[in-house]
């Protein structure tokens, strides 16, 4: 085994693992969640073992959290490392296992949810493979892209869709009227699901007979699309916190946000900066080179 090649150290590892007669269960969820932790470190540049250190783990633990996944599924994938790289130290490829002291990342408090936008791209994975592709990505495309309430989506008629402007005339909390953009990936969803309607009762999202989608059916096919690519807590309403949290972390002011959620009072919306906040702290203690302080294993600098 090449002891700098990181996919090698994972292969042999694999090949121990399975020579110990380890489940097949537990084998491909190792093999997966090793995949997933080798390709993390390719996009960061690190292609050397003795690059991985105690805080660039967490700092993928905290990744893992950000990116959509359960704390269920963190545990799986910890346990995953830590198995890895405590036979890396008993083999001699390592001097010290630099995952002992690793913990579980704890989830923010008092703080909305939002995905990542690898999170996001995950659920419209999901939906492009799903049973009803072209219902299920507009349902993505409108929530995620247009920030808008269940209760919104589900009484959304064609009459306030314009197809060629790009706009849709939303009736808010309290009757209110908003106009609210859309892009294109949206605007292609919209005539796609347009297109393969058979009846015409006048509301975007319809059943097979004709009846519109109800709240309760939304709401299962965001959560059904999340199950399927491995995200857990993803609702309709994180999808909207989502939409808002992108768009000030790439410049859109506050006002502007506000005017599309239908916000009556500033201060609901000033609680997405809260968010922004957080992913500004997490990426600079993840990226730069002196955010941490070196620990040994015992908790020495």
């Amino acid at each position: 085994m090449n002891k700098d090649k990181i996919v090698d150290a994972i292969a042999s590892f694999l090949d121990y693992i399975k020579n110990k007669s380890t489940s097949s269960h537990t084998f491909i969820n190792y093999a997966v969640d090793l995949k997933q932790f080798s390709d993390y470190l390719e996009e960061q540049k690190v292609e050397r073992l003795e690059e991985i250190d105690t805080p660039r783990l967490r700092a993928y633990l905290r990744g893992l959290f950000g990116w959509g996944y359960s704390k269920a599924s963190i545990a799986r994938k910890l346990s995953a490392l830590r198995s890895f790289f405590s036979y890396l130290k008993e083999t001699g490829v390592l001097e010290r296992d630099v995952s002992r002291t690793l913990r579980g990342p704890s989830a923010p408090k008092n703080i909305p949810r939002a995905l990542s936008t690898e999170a996001v791209n995950v659920l419209f994975e999901a939906a492009a493979h799903g049973e009803d592709p072209v219902r299920d990505t507009a349902v993505l495309e409108i929530l995620y892209g247009c920030g808008l309430r269940i209760s919104e989506l589900a009484g959304l008629k064609w009459d306030n869709v314009d197809m060629e402007e790009r706009w849709l005339i939303i009736l808010g909390k309290g009757s209110k009227e908003r106009r609210v953009p859309f892009g294109s990936y949206a605007q292609k969803a919209l005539e796609q699901l347009r297109g393969k309607q058979t009846s015409d009762n006048g509301f975007v999202l319809a059943g097979r007979k004709g009846k519109p989608l109800t709240v309760r059916t939304i709401h299962r096919i965001v959560t059904t699309l999340a199950s399927r690519g491995g995200l857990d807590g993803v609702t309709p309403h994180v999808l909207r916190h989502s939409c808002a949290t992108h768009l000030l972390e790439r410049g859109a002011s506050l006002k502007f946000v506000q005017e599309l959620l239908g916000h009556e009072n500033m201060a609901t919306t000033q609680i997405y900066l809260t968010i922004s906040a957080s992913w500004m702290k997490e990426s600079y203690m993840a990226s730069h080179p002196r955010a941490n302080l070196e620990m040994g294993d015992d908790g020495s600098v």
